[in-house]
């Protein structure tokens, strides 16, 4: 009896530190791997694709797993590129530097994504988004069908230039005095509810900022010698928004229909717009302009992406708290997957998996494949992970890569079948209104007919736009 009183305290005791030894003994175990030449033996791999490799799992499981938070993860992705990876690639007389594993923190897509953060931050202190939110809700009339489909073009648009995460919370916040007034036997409360986080999730497509997979994407489409500029991508994607949101809209009409139901918006007073409103909506404008027109003025987006951000903050519009809240963790998760992918390129990671792809696989199976694991992956993970780990093995691989890396984006921003899928879903999943199979049906739906649509029209229209 003393031993099992002594001994259940302990095992208690050691409960929240179990995944961490788990992690310790899965890190181990790949450690003894490298040292008995276990991948070289067996996959053929060198010295520094076997360390490049080893850094992967370790990341993949880390992003997986999340046990510790998304961004930490980046760090342990820079520490091990510096201090294991740099080393065994110099030994091997593969010309690296230090800058080379550093400078994706600080690259042309992290640039445009701080602007994209700093121009949502100035719509959402001066209420401007709410503002254009509440002008189309009262133009949508008290018919249920028009008021959902209001709604996800709000949610939508607002996704393609804030964060997605921001604008659920604020869509959310506006919809729950309609649903309290839909009667509990009615079931078209729950497809308002789902109707903001899956439009967030598909309005994030339509820009390069909307969702860190669209900027992983393109930095890696440029990589192989293909110059997407801002508007160019939103040629590639917005269509595909439009039509997703149809598709939608439909379904939700289908699974939740609202009968009869007669719903009357609540009207919010508005004042005026003043003179920083304005302002606001000017720096939005030019920032905007200037994405649009790199290949007029030269400039990257980056580059013009701090015009935002020095003038917002500059002008004192925007404060030093408003900095610190902007979404670095999101900007170093997304620098951690660069510089990984840096590490598997010029170790020769890539080239050696894409060496195990067999020759017979035509590229549409190919594209299959990847599009199936990239929305199996998001599923159960973070898109930006998911992005990060397939992108660069797409990027290696001979045909129109690009084709492949923009379907892989695509896909990591459609499969929102879970509430851990996306920050949006948990967020309408934490109202309290919600039960995880009511995203499930709709979330497996929407993947396959979106999986589908992407395949079917996607290789046949982007490359008229020159991917």
């Amino acid at each position: 009896m003393g031993s099992t009183e002594n001994t259940l305290p302990l095992m208690e005791a050691s409960a929240p530190y179990r995944p961490y030894l788990i992690a310790g003994g899965f890190f181990l175990l790949l450690l003894m791997a490298a040292q008995f030449q276990v991948f070289q033996t067996y996959l053929g791999f060198t010295r520094p694709q076997e360390v490049a490799a080893i850094i992967l799992l370790t990341t993949a499981y880390l992003w997986i797993s999340e046990l510790v938070p998304l961004y930490v993860t980046s760090f342990i992705v820079v520490a091990l590129q510096l201090t294991w990876l740099l080393p065994v690639l110099k030994a091997h007389d593969i010309a690296i530097k230090q800058q080379d594993f550093l400078s994706p923190f600080f690259s042309n897509i992290i640039l445009l994504f701080l602007g994209g953060f700093v121009l949502s931050a100035l719509l959402h202190r001066y209420r401007i988004d709410e503002r254009m939110a509440q002008w189309i809700l009262g133009k949508t009339g008290s018919k249920p069908s028009h008021i959902i489909a209001g709604i996800m073009i709000v949610s939508a648009v607002l996704s393609m230039w804030m964060s997605n995460t921001a604008t659920t919370a604020m869509m959310i916040a506006i919809i729950l005095p309609i649903v309290a007034k839909i009667p509990d036997t009615n079931p078209f409360s729950k497809a308002l509810m789902l109707s903001v986080p899956f439009a967030c999730n598909l309005g994030g497509l339509g820009t390069p900022i909307g969702t860190p997979p669209n900027a992983i994407a393109l930095t890696y489409i440029k990589n192989i010698g293909i110059s997407l500029s801002f508007a160019e991508w939103m040629l590639c994607a917005v269509p595909f928004v439009i039509l997703f949101l149809g598709v939608l809209w439909k379904l939700l009409l289908v699974l939740y229909p609202p009968g009869d139901l007669e719903i009357a918006i609540p009207e919010k007073t508005k004042g005026k717009l003043k003179t920083k409103h304005w302002i606001v909506i000017g720096i939005f404008a030019i920032t905007c302009i200037g994405w649009f027109t790199t290949k007029y003025h030269g400039l990257s987006t980056g580059t013009v992406s701090l015009f935002p951000l020095v003038v917002a903050f500059g002008a004192r519009m925007l404060q030093v708290e408003d900095f610190r809240n902007l979404s670095w963790d999101v900007l170093f998760m997304v620098g951690g997957g660069l510089t990984l992918g840096v590490g598997l390129r010029v170790s020769g990671f890539t080239e050696a998996v894409v060496g195990f792809i067999p020759d017979e696989m035509g590229f549409a199976w190919l594209l299959i494949l990847f599009a199936i694991i990239a929305g199996l992956m998001t599923t159960f993970m973070s898109n930006t992970a998911t992005a990060n780990l397939l992108i660069p093995l797409a990027a290696s691989l001979d045909g129109p890569a690009a084709i492949l890396m923009v379907t892989i984006a695509m896909m990591c921003s459609t499969a929102m079948a879970l509430p851990v899928s996306t920050p949006p879903n948990a967020i309408a999943f934490g109202s309290g209104l919600l039960e995880a199979k009511d995203m499930i049906l709709p979330g497996v739906i929407l993947m396959l007919i979106f999986g589908v649509l992407i395949l079917a029209f996607g290789p046949m229209y982007w490359p008229l736009l020159g991917v």
